[in-house]
């Protein structure tokens, strides 16, 4: 098979044309050699009105600063904390999604990426690299776009599933190493351990699990050590679901798609989680359009979703990408896997929170704050869990909702609740 020319970054970069619409992967692989020389050039003058949509990622974001302003324009598909300010202001951009749809806004014209950045393996001998830590909605972006720049990187672990990919699809390669975007874990609080109690009770053995990277995920994977054939299929994980594949307990044996197989489209977490994916026959990088595909999921058993939130009001509708008007994040998969987990036989839909934030303001409001958007509307919530309980919504009313909503918030602001229950 023949390969691609190896080129500098500044030579790749001029591919890129003033009007294009550009795309590169998410998270650990934002190729930034590539993004450093599309900025130099963009700084030169030799470009406007170029778009760039992307998922979360992050480190470098310098395009989407406001002194980029008519000649880079970013329209994320879910915001990271790189460009928060720059989204918040009005110098970036959000397109509301699913991230379901990201693949479909490219498959079916409603988004086309004129060119496709990319970070990979360096070819094997069968001429193929691979997309290693994600691949979201990159494929789907690379189907109709003129040219595909690949930086070559060797700290990339190979990956397989719709990440391997024919070299000879890439128009040119980059040889550049940087280490990976790597996560650090904080000690589990007491509040941690208590939600973490608290949803591990909700999961049965032969369960399949979207489970993510944070506390609140570590907490549960902590709980479920005496736990059997539990599978993933999740649009991420990381490193504490590693300890429980090692031990037997995450095996992937009662799963109806992908059997014995991990599941995700894209990664985060420490060496530890790279190395262990790296050439991994069990490890599967899907399309995110196949991971989070609701019909998929739910023809799991059991499967358990976790997702977080914001606020919620005594309503049950869960905001969990805006803190008010102010877009803070997107809304990612949590529809997605919500609705999976409910068509699945025996599923878990979750919403699982602190009762306060870190500053001690409760996240359980008899209404949501002014121009919060609802991510998880109110008739596809079930179980909602804090560290003083978890309670199930489904199939109850506005007033039981509210009882059983108050009975979980956070002590000090009860009676306060509890006066707007009363009316």
């Amino acid at each position: 098979m023949k390969l691609p020319p190896i080129v500098t970054a500044s030579e790749a970069v001029m591919h890129v044309r003033s009007g294009d619409l550009i795309h590169w992967p998410c998270v650990a692989a934002a190729p930034e050699a590539l993004i450093r020389a599309l900025v130099e050039r963009g700084k030169g003058g030799g470009l406007q009105n170029v778009t760039v949509t992307h998922l979360y990622t992050e480190g470098f974001a310098e395009y989407a600063r406001p002194e980029y302003r008519g000649i880079f324009r970013l329209n994320s598909f879910f915001v990271g904390a790189n460009v928060r300010n720059e989204t918040q202001s009005g110098d970036a951009d959000y397109i509301p999604c699913s991230l379901s749809d990201t693949s479909r806004f490219f498959r079916q014209g409603v988004l086309r990426a004129n060119g496709v950045f990319v970070m990979v393996t360096p070819p094997d001998e069968e001429g193929f690299v691979s997309l290693g830590t994600s691949v979201d909605c990159t494929l789907a972006a690379m189907e109709k776009a003129d040219y595909v720049i690949a930086q070559v990187n060797r700290h990339v672990p190979y990956c397989y599933g719709d990440a391997r990919i024919p070299a000879s699809r890439l128009t040119c390669m980059v040889e550049c190493d940087q280490e990976l975007a790597s996560a650090g874990f904080q000690p589990l609080s007491e509040t941690d351990v208590a939600i973490g109690r608290h949803v591990a009770a909700l999961v049965e053995d032969g369960a399949t699990l979207q489970i993510g990277i944070g506390n609140i995920p570590n907490a549960v994977l902590a709980q479920l050590g005496g736990h059997k054939d539990l599978g993933i299929h999740s649009e991420m994980f990381s490193d504490g679901a590693i300890p429980l594949i090692e031990k037997g307990v995450i095996n992937g044996r009662m799963k109806k798609t992908d059997p014995g197989k991990l599941v995700a489209t894209f990664l985060k977490g420490s060496r530890q989680l790279y190395d262990f994916v790296d050439h991994n026959p069990d490890v599967r990088m899907m399309d995110v359009g196949y991971t989070n595909n609701p019909r998929v999921i739910a023809q799991n058993p059991k499967v358990v979703a976790i997702n977080s939130a914001l606020q919620i009001d005594l309503s049950g509708q869960v905001c969990a990408d805006s803190i008010g008007a102010r877009i803070y994040s997107g809304t990612g998969g949590q529809l997605d896997f919500m609705l999976g987990a409910a068509w699945s036989e025996g599923g878990v839909p979750i919403v699982a929170m602190p009762s306060v934030t870190g500053k001690g303001v409760s996240k359980i409001v008899p209404v949501l704050t002014q121009g919060a958007g609802v991510v998880t509307p109110r008739s596809q919530v079930h179980w909602v869990v804090t560290e003083f309980g978890a309670v199930n919504l489904f199939g109850k009313s506005l007033e039981e909702r509210r009882r059983l909503l108050v009975s979980i918030a956070h002590p000090s602001v009860r009676e306060e609740l509890e006066r707007w229950v009363r009316g």
